[in-house]
């Protein structure tokens, strides 16, 4: 986190310049202006740059957990788990989500390991 907060103190920096020569340039008009247009194109330039260094990644993985479910694999009435993201698996918006038992989670978990979707 701390390697993520000094690169985003160093892009802060790189929009030292920008801000400058806009002002600069249009240094004859009102001072308010001149600051939200600056700050306009700032932000056209680094919401980009913002977006890569504040990417999400998912080392973990997210689970989604629920009491009293039916395992869709076994038909078992327990606690069900679904596995929802991974850095190679994304179902945060799946419309018919499967939970499964205990075992049948770690069984699918085992699949998806070795088809190499998720690691």
């Amino acid at each position: 986190m701390i390697k993520k907060y000094l690169f985003y103190l160093f892009r802060w920096q790189l929009s030292t310049p920008i801000l400058a020569l806009v002002l600069w340039a249009l240094r004859g008009y009102n001072d308010w202006f001149v600051t939200v247009i600056a700050n306009l194109l700032g932000g056209l330039i680094f919401f980009w740059v913002d977006r890569i260094i504040f990417k999400v990644e998912y080392r973990n993985p997210l689970w989604e957990i629920k009491d009293d479910i039916v395992c869709v694999n076994c038909g078992k009435i327990c606690k069900g788990y679904r596995l929802v993201k991974t850095s190679n698996y994304d179902r945060l918006n799946d419309k018919h989500p499967e939970f499964r038992c205990e075992t049948c989670s770690e069984e699918k978990i085992k699949q998806l390991n070795d088809r190499g979707i998720i690691v």
